[in-house]
């Protein structure tokens, strides 16, 4: 299958692209940095585009069967998760050969007994203006998609900590936070990865969102 991966040299593309490659898929590395990724996988080999990321256009895109969007920005920039999601969608409207995968974050998951946003309690937290403009434009990105109907999209949450790590077994789930037996909420950039795959490789998702936290 032919993957490209959007940010591939943040935690959370890396990892994709390390996982899709040892699934043996076709996968291209959409970069600002070429030679910051090529430091990070060493003597792997990977097909590269070196590009601005809103200067992509659909002839760069549209050889791919899935584009994994693991675009990562600074808390000042986080409306980018919108515009780049609007743009992605523009590209591909009505094009049934092209599916979108969006990373969000776990802000929009549901917790509580209210079923209430976790980003509700984020925005809580102590010094949480320096952050969370992330997460409270991912929630807003996720509402935007939901509008979409006629683009193939998917999109994926971690838990409330997302981190470095392998993959291990992991929980499933759709719209709520979900806790392992030790009341963690925890993600590894492994787990998400093998998650991404594995619902590349089997979709059961289309116009919807599901999340994965390490077990």
């Amino acid at each position: 299958m032919k993957i490209g991966v959007i940010g591939a040299t943040g935690n959370a593309g890396l990892a994709v692209l390390k996982e899709a490659i040892a699934r043996n898929h076709e996968v291209t590395a959409i970069v600002r940095n070429q030679a910051k990724l090529q430091g990070e996988l060493g003597e792997q080999k990977v097909q590269i585009i070196e590009k601005e990321v809103f200067d992509l256009t659909i002839d760069d895109l549209k050889q791919f069967d899935v584009v994994v969007n693991a675009f990562a920005t600074m808390p000042p920039k986080a409306y980018l998760h919108i515009d780049l999601a609007a743009k992605l969608v523009h590209l591909f409207r009505e094009n049934k050969k092209t599916r979108l995968f969006f990373i969000v974050g776990a802000g929009s998951l549901k917790t509580g007994s209210d079923n209430h946003l976790l980003l509700d309690d984020l925005k809580l937290t102590p010094d949480s203006e320096s952050w969370i403009a992330i997460p409270d434009n991912q929630y807003k990105e996720l509402e935007f998609l939901r509008m979409i109907d006629n683009v193939d999209w998917v999109a994926v949450s971690p838990g409330v900590t997302f981190q470095h790590g392998s993959a291990g077994s992991f929980i499933s789930g759709e719209n709520h936070l979900l806790f392992n037996q030790k009341n963690e909420s925890i993600t590894s950039s492994g787990t998400l990865a093998v998650a991404i795959l594995n619902e590349i490789e089997t979709p059961k998702y289309h116009q919807g969102r599901f999340t994965v936290i390490d077990d």
